[in-house]
């Protein structure tokens, strides 16, 4: 995640000044339909500290340049827009989300829309989350109700204008955000669909790992095809099922080494962003779960 936070491509900087022109006419151009209820719905705190692995939680809300608290925010991440603050995501009530009830959680996840009503930016991968289902948006909120509360005040992002104007980002989600939960592929096998669940929703490895359009929208034309250099500097690997560029090629073995220790074929060993994302989340995925993701990366199709 914490790569993702730098990665959206420069050209979101014209869908923002888009929406700040029609600020006064056409303020809600983006309508979030529909609220997810999982009013009915138990959540496990075990299960959902696994969900917040998936997710990348801990890598992206903890300041590890500080020693900051796991999970109360704090890391500065520099972008073309201005500086994002993560957020505390602890249950303190004062810095944290202790005050939010789970309908405002599951409204951030799905849709992107804050308690107060305003959008988030999409440097928060509501548009990965919003895939996950209902039990593990449910399971994720009740493993952060059980961690210790940390007072940390996270001081406001420090965004240019016009991008600290966050009602313009109902044009951006008109165009590139449809907040519908993940639907299998009835052809594909249980073990592909949730290979493809987790790449494409709470792993949010798309967002990173797939090109952007001139507006800063997903080319999904380039599924994972990543960058020569993204905005870090950093080469973002090419994850696509293409034998040459991509990982086509790779064993299983190849893949699982990958995942689990974050070395390479050639024995390297992957760093930056991609070593966070190894020692927070994906050397923590079950057996079953690395199956499924590398079967889905060898046979990655058509998403919905």
């Amino acid at each position: 995640m914490a790569l993702f936070y730098r990665s959206l491509a420069l050209g979101i900087i014209l869908t923002v000044f888009a929406g700040v022109t029609v600020y006064l006419a056409l303020p809600y151009v983006w309508t979030p339909g529909p609220k997810r209820d999982l009013a009915q719905v138990i959540g496990d705190p075990e299960l959902g500290k696994y969900e917040a692995r998936l997710g990348g939680c801990f890598s992206c809300h903890t300041d590890v340049k500080n020693n900051g608290v796991p999970l109360a925010g704090g890391r500065v991440m520099t972008t073309p827009f201005g500086d994002f603050r993560t957020p505390n995501i602890t249950p303190d009530r004062e810095t944290g989300i202790g005050g939010w009830s789970l309908a405002d959680f599951t409204q951030a996840m799905t849709q992107g829309i804050r308690p107060d009503g305003s959008h988030y930016y999409p440097a928060f991968p509501y548009t990965s989350y919003n895939r996950m289902n209902d039990q593990a948006i449910a399971d994720l909120k009740a493993y952060l109700d059980t961690v210790p509360p940390t007072h940390n005040k996270i001081p406001s992002n420090n965004l240019r204008f016009p991008f600290n104007i966050r009602r313009g980002l109902s044009v951006w989600k008109t165009l590139y955000f449809d907040p519908k939960p993940w639907t299998n592929h009835e052809e594909k096998s249980a073990k592909w669909n949730r290979g493809a669940y987790i790449i494409n929703g709470p792993g949010h490895c798309v967002e990173c790992h797939t090109p952007r359009t001139l507006l800063g929208g997903l080319d999904t034309r380039q599924h994972l095809k990543g960058l020569p250099k993204g905005p870090t500097g950093e080469k973002i690997p090419d994850i696509s099922a293409d034998p040459k560029s991509g990982v086509g090629s790779w064993s299983e073995g190849d893949l699982m080494f990958l995942l689990k220790l974050g070395l390479t074929p050639d024995g390297d060993a992957v760093s930056g962003s991609m070593a966070e994302v190894v020692k927070d989340s994906t050397s923590h995925y079950s057996i079953q779960d690395f199956k499924a993701v590398i079967t889905y990366l060898k046979d990655p199709g058509t998403v919905k």
